[in-house]
């Protein structure tokens, strides 16, 4: 049968050892926080989300009023005409 190493031995006696005390508020204070950083990131991604709608919004108003798809007319030469 093998020996556990030491660091088996260790972490044995550290479980079964008398376990530190917990402050009083430490799950009150833990679940606050958690509710906290939940509603920052819920803000983040709502805000997040409006920037990006707003953007295809100006977007697409920019590419109504302005028509970037078509070619614009040459300047180099005047058109012939009359030959």
């Amino acid at each position: 049968m093998n020996m556990p190493d030491r660091k088996e031995i260790q972490v044995r006696e550290l479980l079964e050892g008398p376990h530190p005390v917990v402050p009083a508020g430490l799950a009150a204070s833990a679940a606050e926080r958690g509710d906290r950083l939940l509603r920052r990131r819920r803000a983040a991604g709502r805000f997040g989300w409006t920037v990006l709608f707003a953007a295809v919004a100006v977007f697409a108003v920019w590419a109504l009023l302005t028509h970037p798809w078509t070619v614009p007319p040459s300047g180099v030469s005047p058109p012939l005409e009359g030959w």
